[in-house]
């Protein structure tokens, strides 16, 4: 079993009881072949507390925290590999149609495929399932303390 992949952020928002700022975390992660995500939030004011998870699609705005406090991670492919191969795989992960994949395709064999660090291993697993060598990575020059925690075994 490859190791579970995962980060983490912290963050403020309003309390939706008091509106009292709020101490908030959220993960996304890729556990056991899944993706899910869970955030919770408990008010130093009044003491709600929510918690939500899922194993969809993250929510966009957690996406956008995580991007933003850890960078995106980039899917890297061997650029000799097929075509049709690849394309496959990501109508059938990513949900692309047939007139978009081209377009897709091209992210990913020029580099720019990009998301967090649990979707672009998720999606890379998933080419290797098939035999295409993939890896996901963050740009090099990104501190390492900062994202120690990224990959869990």
């Amino acid at each position: 079993m490859e190791p579970s992949v995962h980060e983490s952020v912290r963050y403020t928002a309003g309390c939706p009881d008091c509106a009292a700022e709020t101490e908030c975390w959220g993960t996304h992660a890729l556990v056991g072949g899944s993706l899910r995500w869970d955030t919770e939030a408990t008010c130093p004011a009044c003491g709600s507390t929510v918690l939500s998870c899922g194993d969809d699609e993250v929510p966009a705005e957690l996406r956008g925290l995580l991007l933003s406090d850890h960078g995106p991670a980039r899917l890297r492919v061997d650029p000799s590999v097929r075509d049709v191969a690849v394309m496959r795989v990501l109508r059938a992960v990513l949900g692309v149609e047939l007139a978009d994949v081209r377009a897709v395709l091209r992210t990913v064999l020029s580099g720019d495929h990009s998301g967090t660090l649990p979707e672009m291993e998720f999606l890379a697993r998933e080419l290797r399932a098939v035999g295409i060598a993939a890896v996901a990575a963050r740009p090099q020059g990104l501190s390492e303390a900062r994202h120690r925690d990224d990959v869990t075994t």
